[in-house]
This record gives structure tokens, sequence and C-alpha cells, in this order.
């Protein structure tokens, strides 16, 4: 197959679309979107590297974030600015998490930059930016991330889904075109507005603030049709799908083997801190551990849409964690290279 071809861009997606229309037939969580990464990944480690849809997952993250934006609404804003210290907590304890993960691949003879990017809990594109300045190795920092975010992907749906009580359906709300033909323009302009400005997760936070925004100030109550949220979850599934292959799992096996330990570590030290904090504050504990655990935004908000919890709680504690990440990694990092300047060898 060329590479040039116009089918092997448009043969992921088209996996992707069989692959979620199957796991919504015996009903896996988020069917389009496991079902649609599962299919790509398989197709790609049979030997067929077809390569994501240009434009795919930009595509399907306005898409979720503009649905994700129109749940906030003034009274749920009230509550979270209520609990906003509760939100900086947990933020700042999953941050923490990261070191856990340092230590595991500094003891195993991991350099000193490469475990600390590998570690942290923010966007994958963003850290290996930052690993590149301070001579890491990209492929394992990214390598890390996607197999977290793969983690995360196929493993925290199900479990909460699976696990906890099933909830009443919820109430429909009927689209209002004329407020949705206005916004969704707008919330692409608001993502181009914050890529242009150099800001992480532009195609997520810039749709999603510009519809939070939209909806507290002229007090909406208006959603995506459920087709588009289903739209967004295929496109993206489809896309991180492209990420793997038989090289990348045989690339590197015992890195990747901590980096799955960590993960793992992590997840249940979220768990664990979201219901020491739900002790002490009158929080729904599944949101709270939802909010904390370490994967994309994206993903995590999805699965409480899914659940009916909330879906704004969840968005401010992954949004609070990435802008505590995005602001603190660099300088933090360069902290430690100054204080042990000469120490990069396993501990």
């Amino acid at each position: 197959m060329v590479d040039g071809s116009p089918l092997k861009h448009l043969a992921a997606p088209f996996a992707g679309l069989l692959g979620g229309w199957l796991a919504s037939l015996i009903h896996l969580p988020l069917p389009w979107m496991t079902g649609s990464l599962l299919a790509v990944i398989l197709v790609r480690c049979s030997g067929w590297l077809v390569t994501e849809l240009p434009g795919g997952r930009r595509a399907g993250q306005w898409l979720v974030s503009s649905a994700i934006g129109l749940h906030f609404t003034a009274p749920v804003l009230e509550q979270i600015l209520g609990h906003l210290w509760l939100i900086l907590l947990g933020s700042l304890g999953t941050c923490l998490l990261s070191v856990l993960g340092i230590i595991i691949l500094r003891r195993n003879g991991v350099d000193r930059a490469t475990a600390f990017f590998s570690s942290m809990p923010g966007g994958a594109s963003e850290m290996v930016v930052f690993a590149l300045r301070h001579g890491a190795d990209p492929a394992r920092v990214a390598a890390a991330h996607s197999l977290r975010l793969l983690l995360v992907v196929l493993t925290i749906p199900a479990i909460f889904i699976w696990n906890l009580p099933a909830s009443a359906p919820a109430v429909p709300v009927n689209p209002d075109w004329g407020w949705l033909l206005v916004l969704m323009p707008l919330g692409l302009l608001a993502a181009l507005a914050w890529r242009r400005l150099g800001q992480p997760n532009p195609w997520m936070l810039g749709p999603l603030l510009c519809c939070a925004a939209a909806s507290v100030i002229f007090d909406l109550n208006l959603a995506l049709p459920a087709a588009g949220s289903a739209i967004g979850q295929w496109l993206i599934g489809s896309a991180l799908g492209c990420h793997f292959d038989r090289k990348f799992f045989r690339s590197a096996p015992a890195f990747l083997i901590r980096v799955l330990l960590f993960a793992l570590l992590a997840m249940l030290a979220a768990a664990a801190g979201a219901w020491l904090l739900g002790q002490f504050a009158a929080m729904d504990v599944a949101g709270l551990t939802l909010g904390m655990m370490p994967g994309g935004i994206t993903e995590l908000c999805l699965t409480a849409e899914a659940l009916q919890l909330s879906v704004a709680l969840v968005t401010a504690l992954q949004v609070a964690r990435l802008l505590l990440v995005m602001f603190l990694a660099d300088p933090l990092f360069r902290l430690w290279q100054r204080r042990n300047p000469l120490l990069d060898v396993p501990q």
C-alpha cells in the first residue's frame, strides 16, 4: 500500500466504524471509542499500517468538548467554586503520584529526564515537547503516555460502568439548533485561537471553555444530539488506535512493563485519595475518583457523561491537573537539575 494512498487514511476510520458498531452490539462501555480503538489496533498489528484521518482526532475533540462544556450551568459552577479547595487538592494529589513513576523508572536505569516526563500526568504532545527540550528520549516519553492512555480507555469505563449501580435513564434534552449553530463555530474559533496562543490541548479546552461560558452566562439548557458524541468518540478512537502496532508492543518491553505497573499503582492511589477526600466533603466519591484518574480529559469526561456523574466536576479536576502540570513540570525539572546537576544514575 502506497503511503500517500487516500485508502490508507480512510481505512482507519472505516475499521473504527465497524469496531464501534460491533462494540455497541455487545454493549461495551463507550462502544464507539473502545470499539474503534481496538479495531484499528488489530488492523495495524496485522501488518497494514493504516494512518489516522487528517484532522479526525481534532474534529472528534471539538465535538466531544463542546458537549462537555454544555454540562456547565450556573448552579453547577456555583457548586464547583464552593469546593474549589477540594478540586485543587485532588489535582495536586494526582500530580504528586508522578513521583512514584519517577522512582520506579529511575531504579531501573531510565535517565532522569525521560523518567520525569514519562511520569507526568499531562498531555502526551506537551510532555514530548518538554522531553526534547531537556534531552530525554521522546519515543519513550510518547510510548509511556500512549500506553497509559490505552490502559485508561480500556479499563476505567468498564470498571465504573459495570460496578456502579444502574442509574435512571437521563431525561433527554432537545438540541436548540439556533444556539448550536452559533456555539459550534465559536468553539472552533476558540480552538484555533487557543492553539495560536500556544496553549495546551487547544482542541479540547477551546471549545469546552467557549460552550461552558455561554451555558453559564445565558443560562442555557441544551445538549448536542446523541449522534454528535458518538461521532466524536469514533473519530478519537480511530485516531488513537493509529499510535499502536506490533513494533510499539515489542519495543523496550521492560520499560513498558514498568510504565504499566506505575499506571496501575497510580490508579489505585487515585481511587484511595478520592475516597479520603470524599469523607471530608459532601461530594460524589465516584465523580471524585473519575476526576483524579491519571488519564485523558476526553475519555474520563465521556465516562462521567455515560454514568450520569458530575461531568463538570470531573472536567474541573482534569483541567486543574493539566494546568498544574503544564505550568509546573518544566520549572520543577529545572530545579531538580540545579540541585543535583551531576546525578543521573539509577537510584
